[in-house]
């Protein structure tokens, strides 16, 4: 009889030795399933992007997008996107109808007629400068903002009066279409409206005809000033450089604005979190001549308003 029991005893402990075996296996192969889980998002995150992107709009941003459109679309070969100017008006236009994906602006859409700005979505990716450019010729690189109003506004039309070369001036403005004008307009010449001169549609044209006709005054965005082909004017004394942006002391700058028709979806949110990425912001923004907003000292409203942050 005992030795039944014992018998019992061990025939117990053996199934529960080949239950325990059991479990353990379980265990094992449920860790192995979840590694396998898990392993599935990364695969997802890795998928490579495909599709195209119509972007349009200034042409005081064309340069730092569609640099930044080569660098996304070189680590994203089968991605295309297109990078337009035309001016902020058209971009904001072709954003709300929906014919572009993306609208660039140097105002915002509050501040063009037409444009249904509660219907798009804005985007702040960086800030521009700009200032008057001049032919070398003209012989100044400084002017009071009282003088700059007065060239604009036809008032003073030789530069001898403000003691440089003895030339015509020659003005070259942007279209009304314009955010480089609307700009300049209001914060370096107080709202007041220029005088007729010539007209051209890109900021790439403006700096040719200035660099090539005597006399010749316009406005361009920092973005612009690599070369001495055209001089960058101070105003008041106050050079048109990043730190004076940056601190508010230079009064001609703006945000640069990218559109979406709605939250930005799908490509073009990417490629606006692209935009917003450090290699972008501390790299490849500030090589092309703007700068981050995140390292502006002062802030702006719709309406002109500025304050310190």
């Amino acid at each position: 009889m005992k030795r039944v029991k014992n018998l019992s005893l061990l025939t117990m402990l053996a199934a529960l030795m080949v239950f325990m075996a059991a479990c353990g296996g379980a265990t094992s192969t449920d860790k192995t399933e979840g590694t396998a889980k898990k392993e599935t998002p990364k695969t997802e995150e890795t998928k490579e992007l495909s599709g195209s992107l119509t972007i349009s709009g200034s042409s005081a941003m064309q340069p730092l997008v569609a640099a930044a459109a080569e660098e996304f679309m070189a680590t994203n070969p089968k991605v295309d996107i297109q990078v337009n100017a035309g001016g902020s008006g058209t971009g904001l236009s072709q954003v709300a109808e929906g014919s572009v994906q993306i609208g660039n602006s140097d105002v915002f859409a509050e501040e063009k007629e037409g444009i249904p700005a509660d219907q798009i979505v804005d985007h702040k990716v960086a800030v521009v400068g700009m200032t008057a450019a001049v032919n070398p010729k003209v012989g100044i690189k400084d002017i009071k903002k009282a003088d700059l109003i007065k060239v604009f506004t036809g008032k003073i039309t030789n530069w001898k009066e403000l003691g440089g070369a003895d030339q015509k001036i020659v003005l070259v403005n942007r279209p009304d279409s314009s955010g480089t004008r609307a700009i300049f307009n209001k914060f370096a010449l107080d709202g007041a409206t220029p005088a007729e001169g010539i007209t051209e549609d890109s900021s790439n044209t403006v700096k040719k005809i200035i660099n090539e006709t005597d006399g010749a005054i316009g406005y361009l965005a920092f973005s612009y000033f690599t070369d001495e082909t055209v001089t960058p004017l101070a105003i008041d004394g106050v050079e048109p450089t990043a730190e004076n942006v940056q601190s508010g002391k230079f009064p001609v700058w703006a945000y640069q604005h990218s559109y979406t028709k709605g939250e930005a979806t799908d490509l073009a949110k990417t490629f606006l979190d692209y935009m917003m990425s450090d290699d972008i912001q501390n790299t490849l923004l500030q090589e092309q001549g703007y700068l981050p907003v995140t390292k502006m000292q002062v802030e702006r409203d719709a309406n002109g308003n500025q304050k310190n942050l």
